[in-house]
């Protein structure tokens, strides 16, 4: 009786096609998740992050008597529908304040454009609110807090912007934090205080501001933009700043202007 021959198995040699095609296919995609999280659309980030800190805005932690952790309005709670919408009073806003800086650019354009003056003025916007920034030593002498008259220019299309959009103003003024040598300040806090004062005192009186729209605060050298080493970041240092913003009550802070 023969014997029975029994055959080998065929040996597959292209087993590792499958394995590259799996380790291929997952390396494409997560070349695809990386491009897709790169492209990150910023306004919508930062309006989902608005409406999340707007909807765990609670009454309170544990009683209505205690501060909300965030800052914003307050919730019934933290409804869910809510999340993901934006207050409108907020994106309103954000429009009648960046229609504000247009305005006021093409105000102080002059100032702006100027390449002698270029240090003179600067416009930005931070938190809601515009924020002009005046060299102090082009409109008052050393030690003085007597308007200089090539400030009045600017200080005029100032308030003509802000009579004309009803925004409250409050003027800080800001030294470097050398010692001041006069007779009629003692240290750079009333120097700060007066300059700003000043500057207010313009705007009311020029401009028929209503002194309950304006404000003046002498901040002395506690908040420098720089370091104080140099002459010339000394010169940043001394400086007049006008925050801009609408009264959170005035019915105005909720609808647009015209351009």
């Amino acid at each position: 009786m023969a014997k029975k021959h029994k055959h080998e198995e065929h040996e597959n040699h292209e087993r590792w096609v499958v394995s590259f095609a799996d380790f291929m296919t997952l390396l494409f995609a997560f070349f695809v998740v990386m491009y897709a999280s790169s492209r990150v659309d910023t306004n919508k980030l930062v309006e989902t992050t608005e409406s999340v800190r707007w909807a765990l805005n609670y009454k309170g932690e544990g009683g209505i008597n205690r501060l909300s952790i965030f800052k914003g309005p307050p919730t019934e709670g933290g409804c869910a529908a809510n999340l993901g919408t934006v207050p409108q009073s907020n994106t309103m806003n954000r429009e009648l304040i960046e229609k504000s800086r247009r305005r006021m650019e093409r105000s102080l354009k002059p100032f702006l454009m100027d390449r002698s003056r270029s240090s003179m003025v600067s416009i930005e916007v931070e938190k809601g609110r515009l924020r002009l920034r005046l060299a102090a030593q082009r409109f008052f002498d050393a030690a003085s807090a007597s308007l200089r008259p090539e400030a009045l220019a600017v200080l005029d299309a100032i308030g003509v912007e802000v009579k004309a959009t009803g925004q409250n103003v409050r003027v800080e003024g800001h030294t470097d934090d050398e010692p001041i040598s006069s007779t009629r300040f003692r240290n750079n806090w009333e120097l700060s205080a007066a300059r700003a004062a000043t500057v207010v005192s313009y705007l009311e009186q020029a401009h028929d501001l209503p002194p309950t729209r304006l404000a003046a605060a002498g901040l002395g050298s506690s908040q420098p933009l720089v370091s104080n080493d140099t002459q010339a970041n000394r010169d940043l240092n001394r400086r007049i700043e006008l925050v801009l913003e609408l009264p959170p009550d005035d019915p105005r802070a909720f609808a647009t202007s015209p351009p």
